[in-house]
């Protein structure tokens, strides 16, 4: 079995209303998969966290690399595309297109032996896994504090148990978003906040200190990802656990945070940091330094699968009797592809999300979907 051809598929959507979080501003849904064909007719299927048009071109970087060769080699396949070009970055897009890669190869292996990719990683652990609403965002046209209490109480509703929310705008205003969606999800659900690296060290601390008293699991991506200082003084100002990772792509850039204490939680994004090969590393890093990990999740049906993967063969850290149940970030922002793009969805039940056992990523690709969310269709 050899390598014959890699493609990209980039999807977009115009989103009616649009969102922003403290970094980014959301007019349109975009994201890109990458198909790995081979010559026996096996096909795999990947994900690039991040700009799509950018992410495409890398991969056809790389492509030129991978036709011909073993794509059961995953190992050295990441190793030679890594270092093709180690020298232009080790993080952001170098990382994040062979990220699509690399689940992608995974998904063919997984395919080759007929085993889900969470048995290649070591066995599968749990079938489900529970799951919190991530969403939120900061809405044109409407008042923040009401819309994020509205759009919460409704995910408990729907059965979620937890929920993320966006701030990082301005201390004030956040923390009356903070206790509105406290007001309207109750005492029992759990809350979580993500900053996307709006705030300085002094309005972090100033919000962590605040909003404590209304019983937030985690404090996400408070400050920059460059600043590691600024990380650690915030996690020691305030008392709230502090999460953050999604942009510290690989094992070298996770090395550093994790060995001098930035973050409670390390939220690695499976199709950012290096896909399935490099996550392992990761999260080996994590459990050697006591770190919990909780990936970050966003993207479209094919990143929900495969995290879905690694998440399954995750093994509890610490291994105790009452070990602490893995949480999955499932996606509610409008995305009318999400779930289009696969044959059958993945959707939750009661805030419960069943993982695919099939072989491979465990699911199928609705090409209808792609070309109906392509560019210009």
């Amino acid at each position: 079995m050899k390598i014959a051809a890699v493609h990209t598929h980039i999807l977009e959507h115009r989103l009616e209303t649009p969102f922003e979080s403290a970094s980014m501003r959301f007019d349109k849904r975009s994201h890109v998969l990458v198909e790995i064909v081979c010559d026996d007719g096996t096909v795999g299927w990947g994900e690039c966290l991040g700009p799509a048009q950018l992410n495409a071109a890398v991969v056809a970087a790389y492509a030129e690399r991978l036709i011909g060769r073993d794509p059961l080699q995953s190992d050295l396949l990441w190793q030679e595309l890594y270092n093709l070009l180690r020298d232009q970055g080790q993080r952001g897009l170098t990382m994040t297109a062979l990220s699509g890669i690399d689940v992608a190869l995974w998904d063919i292996k997984g395919k080759h032996f007929g085993v889900p990719v969470s048995v290649l990683l070591g066995g599968r652990v749990r079938e489900t896994v529970g799951a919190y609403a991530t969403g939120s965002f900061r809405r044109d046209g409407v008042d923040r504090v009401t819309d994020n209490a509205t759009e919460c109480a409704a995910h408990i509703a729907e059965g979620f148990h937890a929920v993320k929310i966006k701030i990082g705008f301005d201390v004030a205003e956040d923390l009356s978003v903070i206790a509105a969606v406290r007001d309207a999800i109750g005492p029992k659900a759990r809350l979580m906040i993500d900053a996307n690296h709006g705030y300085t060290v002094g309005e972090a601390i100033a919000l962590g200190q605040r909003a404590a008293r209304y019983d937030i699991d985690w404090f996400e991506e408070p400050v920059i990802p460059e600043q590691l200082d600024a990380y650690r003084m915030v996690r020691a100002g305030q008392p709230i656990p502090v999460a953050g990772g999604e942009t510290w792509h690989g094992r070298y850039a996770f090395r550093d945070p994790l060995a001098t204490g930035c973050v409670d939680i390390a939220q690695p994004d499976l199709c950012g940091t290096g896909g399935f090969s490099e996550m392992r590393r990761v999260a080996d890093l994590a459990t050697l330094h006591g770190v919990r990990v909780v990936p970050h999740v966003w993207g479209t049906g094919v990143q929900i699968a495969a995290s879905l993967q690694f998440v399954a063969a995750l093994l509890p850290d610490p291994p105790r009797r009452d070990a602490i149940a893995p949480i999955f970030e499932f996606d509610r922002t409008p995305n009318p592809f999400r779930q289009a793009i696969l044959s059958r969805p993945i959707e939750h039940r009661n805030g419960v999300v069943a993982i695919p056992d099939g072989p491979g990523l465990g699911i199928e690709i609705n090409r209808d979907a792609l070309a109906e969310f392509a560019p210009g269709s």
